[in-house]
């Protein structure tokens, strides 16, 4: 089995990646995550998700590493992590009965020969109707504030919609395990 790497401290990740029989070991990653003019959402969180894998290939030179970012956004606006009460009040009012999509992109870097391959998850969420009452006594509840877009899909946040579509729920969460098993096996990790 290779030596694997998950660049990235999110226990979020980590959890999602331990459903997988495999043994890791989770590096942070600190890139800029600012987007170039004109980004779209999709090709910010693919370009992350290498940079945060090279940003940690020097400390790990012969092993797989897993490098992952998602990007959220409600039509034009980007939704970064909140960090407060106020910004997530805002952001989940910008989402309320609309749609928001999320843009998880996957890198797997083999860093002994430098060979990478990436893919990308879109899953779209559609918020129901919310006044400022219910998302306030969300708020106080999950107090989801390190979490892109402002809620917690795998808690109560799940209460806020009215429907998910996408391939991987786990993609939701930030790690698209579907599309990570697939990029593994073509590095020769043999799951199942």
């Amino acid at each position: 089995m290779e030596n694997i790497v998950l660049a990235s401290r999110s226990t979020y990740r980590s959890q999602i990646l331990g459903k997988l029989p495999l043994t890791f070991t989770s590096c942070a990653s600190s890139v800029d995550e600012t987007p170039y003019p004109n980004e779209l959402p999709r090709d910010l969180a693919v370009r992350l998700s290498i940079t945060k894998a090279h940003a940690v290939a020097q400390q790990y030179p012969n092993h797989l590493i897993i490098g992952s970012d998602q990007v959220a956004a409600c039509g034009d606006i980007l939704l970064g992590k909140p960090g407060n009460r106020t910004n997530a009040l805002q952001q989940l009012m910008v989402q309320s009965g609309k749609k928001a999509s999320f843009y998880t992109g996957i890198c797997v870097l083999d860093s002994r020969r430098g060979i990478f391959k990436t893919d990308l998850d879109v899953c779209h969420v559609y918020f129901k109707n919310l006044n400022e009452d219910q998302l306030n006594r969300y708020l106080d509840r999950e107090q989801p504030y390190e979490c892109a877009g402002s809620f917690k899909s795998e808690g109560f946040g799940i209460a806020l919609f009215s429907k998910i579509e996408g391939e991987d729920p786990n993609a939701l969460v930030g790690l698209p395990l579907i599309k990570l098993i697939e990029l593994l096996n073509q590095f020769g990790v043999a799951i199942p």
